[in-house]
């Protein structure tokens, strides 16, 4: 049982669509799979599994819990919206990537955001360094949004897919560090 949105797509989502298509080039298109690649199910779940062991060998569990709870429900949230919403993905001719599953929310811009975001996080609470620097934590929203863009530019999605994802991913993202506080707080007391 699926319900298709009910606008299918916006004229953002074909006014951006056709504007990336008509101007993409050679030395671009390289890039964008080059940089799409981090935000591919297989790269991030090495780097999410790598991660974890080591938080589990240091004894970090509140932060490898964090990491891998999140990551991985955040991925069946992104299946369970795909599966529901059914969205078709843009014209086969317009795509550099063969890719058979549905379109919205983006699955790489979602995952990211969430992958990406959640290191950040577990960076932040054991790097005093990364504490001092709040400026490096820019570069997890940073590679999520250049991953969503490059989903659009081959092609194999909508903008309002990539919007959707990067949205999904921010506000999961959120809610899994206010549960991960709420639940250090609970058994440590009050922070300060």
């Amino acid at each position: 049982m699926t319900a298709t949105l009910a606008f299918d797509r916006l004229r953002i989502d074909d006014d951006v669509t056709n504007w990336m298509v008509e101007g993409r080039s050679q030395p671009w298109i390289g890039v964008a799979h080059v940089v799409t690649f981090f935000g591919n199910s297989l790269t991030m779940t090495i780097i999410c599994t790598a991660v974890v062991v080591w938080l589990m060998i240091r004894r970090h569990v509140d932060e490898a819990v964090l990491l891998a709870v999140g990551s991985l429900v955040g991925a069946a949230v992104m299946v369970t919206f795909k599966h529901v919403v059914a969205r078709t993905r843009p014209p086969v001719t317009d795509r550099l990537l063969h890719i058979e599953s549905c379109s919205f929310p983006s699955g790489h811009a979602m995952m990211s955001m969430v992958v990406y975001c959640l290191l950040a996080v577990v960076a932040y609470r054991l790097s005093p360094w990364v504490r001092g620097h709040r400026w490096v934590l820019l570069a997890a929203p940073a590679l999520s949004f250049a991953i969503g863009v490059t989903r659009v530019y081959l092609g194999v999605h909508w903008t309002t897919d990539v919007l959707a994802g990067w949205a999904c991913g921010a506000l999961w993202v959120l809610l899994c560090v206010w549960a991960s506080t709420r639940v250090t707080v609970r058994r440590n007391g009050p922070i300060g």
